[in-house]
């Protein structure tokens, strides 16, 4: 195939996942999205978002493999390390912007919100009409801003807004320390949580211990972070197995690390023939019964006695035993190989003759390697792009890979299916299937 033939493949591609995109929004309620909107779509709150994340996958994949082709190596270089959005969405969500602007649907002078912040005016403008560039806000006149679509995500009620201030404050922060903690003897060859970037920048306290650790004596910072783990959900789309895995034939549940319930409460919901135990350490659980989330948005569960929550310590105890399915959701990846060992053995030792071993939900990292991938692919179901596509879908899988390299900040990793196949054969567990939810994926295992 020509150069120029495949650069026409991906032109269609292109057409194709996007048309496929605009045909899901309008399945929902007839229209699709304009980057003004000030509302979201009923699509955006959908809690299976499987087939627009592929279309999405496909999209962002192929339009940037065509820039990259088609652009200057110089001019793509330079668009890799001239990013400074974070910067900026730092001072949105700090000073509760989009809050202000929801006031003011004809948007304000920044005159105007630069008295309600307490910034210099025009410094302001030049940070606004960044994320204005993006789609985050609107520039409606001169310096006139307005709310958008994608700026209520950074609202202080919105989950994602938490997400949003992990990765712009203490991953940012970690991130500037990378190169010295490759290259500092004491720290190049060692994967303990205690000595990684993220906590080398941040733990100004000198706590003993890894990011949790730190984490747990801020109780504002904790709190953000559960907070976030409930909108996870969504944008990792791991909701979509609610709908996706074959849960009706079971009738319990185990959530290890469930945190105040953000995969087990809307799992609550939907399937209201299921005993669930939500497992954790006592201050998330203590967050969850205090803040009565579970009593608020879904009362019926508590009152059944359909949910239950217990402490665990997962490195040195087992959860119940003999319940049909354990499930294990972005756990693993919070640990180096030998932590997370222990996890799904442990959770071994629990399973009954019926149980179904732990499904973890993580991140898959694909293989950029064709010939590998196809073998994933046939064995296991993986998904693969089409050529000329990368096989690993490129840009439209890069948030796995910078969640990788968020994960390495905290001594952490994701792990491509060689190395979760090595864990589940020293756990005891043969994998039988990968569910690909279009970003991550549930990994089923049987006993081996």
């Amino acid at each position: 195939m020509s150069n120029r033939a495949r650069l026409e493949v991906l032109l269609a591609l292109i057409n194709l996942s996007a048309e496929q995109a605009m045909a899901l929004y309008e399945q929902v309620d007839g229209t699709v999205p304009s980057i003004d909107s000030t509302e979201f779509h009923p699509l955006d709150e959908a809690l299976d978002q499987v087939e627009l994340k592929a279309a999405i996958r496909t999209l962002e994949g192929t339009c940037t493999q065509l820039c990259t082709t088609l652009a200057p190596p110089g001019h793509t270089a330079i668009n890799l390390v001239q990013v400074y959005d974070y910067s900026c969405v730092r001072l949105a969500v700090r000073e509760n912007i989009i809050n202000i602007l929801m006031d003011y649907p004809k948007g304000l002078h920044v005159n105007e919100l630069s008295k309600e912040i307490n910034v210099e005016p025009k410094k302001l403008s030049r940070i606004m009409r960044l994320l204005a560039t993006r789609g985050c806000y609107s520039e409606v006149a001169k310096d006139v801003f307005a709310s958008t679509r994608l700026s209520l995500v950074l609202h202080s009620e919105n989950p994602v807004r938490h997400m949003v201030n992990l990765h712009a404050e203490p991953a940012s922060k970690g991130g500037a320390l990378i190169y010295e903690n490759l290259k500092e003897p004491q720290t190049a060859y060692f994967y303990h949580p205690d000595h990684c970037p993220v906590m080398d920048a941040n733990n100004k306290e000198g706590i003993t211990g890894a990011f949790f650790d730190w984490m747990r004596q801020r109780d504002s910072t904790r709190e953000s972070y559960h907070r976030l783990i409930q909108r996870l959900s969504i944008i990792m789309g791991s909701s979509a197995v609610l709908t996706q895995f074959p849960i009706d034939k079971y009738s319990t549940v185990v959530d290890v690390g469930g945190g105040i319930g953000a995969f087990s409460l809307p799992f609550a919901k939907m399937h209201k023939h299921v005993k669930i135990t939500v497992y954790d350490l006592p201050k998330p659980l203590t967050q969850a019964r205090m803040t009565q989330v579970w009593a608020r948005d879904c009362p019926e569960a508590v009152q059944e006695n359909r949910v239950e929550f217990s402490e665990l310590y997962f490195f040195t105890q087992a959860p119940v035993p003999g319940q049909d399915i354990y499930y294990l959701r972005n756990i693993i990846h919070d640990w180096p190989d030998e932590e997370s060992l222990v996890i799904p053995q442990n959770v071994r030792k629990a399973m009954g003759i019926n149980s179904r071993p732990p499904p973890p939900y993580d991140y898959v990292v694909r293989q950029l390697n064709r010939e590998q991938a196809a073998l994933e692919a046939s064995k296991f179901g993986a998904t693969m792009a089409p050529e000329p596509m990368l096989p690993n879908f490129g840009v439209g899988n890069m948030r796995m890979y910078q969640q990788d390299v968020s994960m390495f900040m905290h001594n952490a990793r994701e792990r491509m299916l060689p190395e979760f196949l090595e864990l589940s054969d020293a756990a005891g567990l043969k994998l039988e299937k990968i569910w690909d939810l279009s970003e991550a994926c549930v990994l089923e295992y049987i006993a081996a």
